[in-house]
């Protein structure tokens, strides 16, 4: 599939109708210094958006794909190919979700959140759990803010190198935790859940096999889990 260079999505995209969400992988592919190189990404954008789609994408200073990224320029056209597997999300499947989001991990959990907000018929409740080092370094914050108006949706932020929550805002220091999301953090967060949660899970190897853990200790079988 080719594809032109779509922006970084900072708001609301209008209201669709919808049946369902899928949050899915598409794969960008490109030439650095002759080799070639590419990623994948799940798309950010409203699951049934026609014609468009929009990608979060973080930038390491080091990486291939990233020195790849920063030559774009308006205009240009870049390469995509997919989808590729993801979760397919149906209304009122699940009493509760608890979604597990480290760093751009947070991407597919967006469109199923659109999904449910978007459709008056869907009761499912979430909760919605970020990490980030930093109150700075999250991403998508007036786009969060937005959905955690809704009442049957909850987000948490856990920021593990933020020294502490006076300097936050105000709006922010109830919902946020500092240091790691651990074991015990865990089970504090699924204990607060109003149904028995089906559990998300989307970061780095490492973070989700320490999240997985976690869930086992705190009671929560494999079959009641997705890990993108």
């Amino acid at each position: 599939m080719m594809c032109t260079r779509r922006s970084l999505h900072n708001g609301r995209e209008p209201k669709q109708s919808k049946t369902k969400a899928f949050s899915w992988k598409r794969r960008s592919r490109g030439a650095v210094n002759g080799l070639e190189v590419q990623r994948a990404y799940t798309p950010i954008s409203p699951g049934n958006a026609e014609g468009y789609f929009e990608v979060l994408i973080k930038c390491y200073e080091a990486g291939l794909m990233s020195q790849y990224i920063k030559t774009w320029k308006k205009g240009d056209t870049v390469f995509w190919r997919g989808p590729f597997g993801g979760f397919p999300y149906r209304p009122n499947k699940h009493g509760e979700l608890l979604m597990l989001a480290s760093g751009t991990g947070l991407a597919p959990m967006l469109p199923i959140l659109q999904s449910i907000t978007e459709d008056e018929e869907d009761e499912t409740f979430v909760t919605l759990v970020c990490c980030f080092p930093t109150f700075d370094k999250i991403y998508l914050k007036p786009l969060l803010q937005d959905l955690a108006r809704y009442w049957n949706i909850r987000i948490f932020y856990v920021l593990s190198q933020e020294p502490s929550l006076e300097q936050l805002p105000w709006s922010y220091q109830e919902n946020t935790y500092t240091g790691r999301l651990d074991e015990g953090l865990m089970k504090t967060i699924i204990n607060s859940c109003r149904r028995r949660p089906f559990v998300i899970i989307c970061g780095s190897s490492a973070f989700n096999e320490d999240m997985s853990r976690y869930l086992k200790a705190a009671g929560i079988e494999e079959d009641s889990c997705f890990v993108f």
